[in-house]
């Protein structure tokens, strides 16, 4: 992309958009950036290294200049944003349609934290207030989170839980998971994950309620529906 391609009239911000939209194609040189780009070799440097400083732009093994690591954790931010604003109309209808309650769970840290949930109306119910913090230890949204995690995170979140290697290989198989008295006694629960553009599992949607009307195989009756709901969540976040 050339400088002349864009012009919003204030040329700061089109030099910078320039330069991270050349970084965009992969790891560059200052030379290269100045033939990428068509900016003088003084201005490329100014801003290429201001832009460091920012973390919007970082250097490689070689000293050559790529996209910074703030690019990732805005990019990551607008997905939260998408998430959150899809998730109230899908839980709702996933309420509505299995007369459960349903959440939605992130992974922070060593936590998960519900945020987001359509709670059934009355009756035997298991409640989670928004912004509540439960233990990466037991239950189904635990697992969904943890099965397609990074070997190191894989094997450390195993330590003292309440599910096994095995447990989480057979979530990876099907695409779910359940779990009965996990977190909570006489509660059961289903959850699929949700995934971002580049198929990483960034939530988790979860179906919850008492074992005596889920059963001790709650999946039977709610895995497909979950499965369903949790698509339709991952397609509003790609394609908001």
């Amino acid at each position: 992309m050339d400088i002349s391609d864009i012009s919003s009239g204030v040329g700061v911000l089109d030099k910078t958009a320039v330069i991270l939209g050349a970084l965009a194609s992969g790891p560059a040189t200052l030379a290269g950036l100045v033939t990428a780009t068509g900016l003088a070799r003084p201005t490329a440097h100014r801003l290429a290294t201001a832009l460091e400083r920012h973390r919007l732009v970082a250097r490689d093994l070689q000293g050559r200049f790529v996209l910074g690591p703030r690019l990732a954790e805005l990019a990551t931010a607008a997905g939260e944003d998408r998430l959150l604003a899809a998730a109230g109309p899908v839980l709702t209808a996933l309420r509505d349609t299995t007369g459960e309650s349903a959440q939605l769970y992130r992974r922070q840290g060593e936590m998960r934290v519900c945020v987001a949930a359509a709670e059934r109306a009355s009756g035997l119910r298991d409640i989670v207030p928004v912004g509540s913090a439960l233990p990466m230890k037991a239950g189904s949204a635990a697992q969904v989170l943890l099965a397609w995690e990074e070997p190191e995170r894989y094997h450390h979140g195993l330590q003292g839980a309440r599910f096994t290697a095995t447990t989480l290989s057979g979530v990876r198989r099907r695409g779910w998971a359940q779990s009965t008295g996990e977190r909570e006694p006489g509660m059961a629960s289903v959850s699929a994950p949700v995934r971002d553009a580049a198929h990483r599992v960034v939530a988790a949607l979860t179906v919850t309620g008492p074992i005596q009307r889920l059963t001790r195989n709650p999946g039977t009756l709610l895995a497909q529906v979950a499965v369903d709901a949790a698509e339709r969540l991952t397609e509003a976040i790609r394609h908001p």
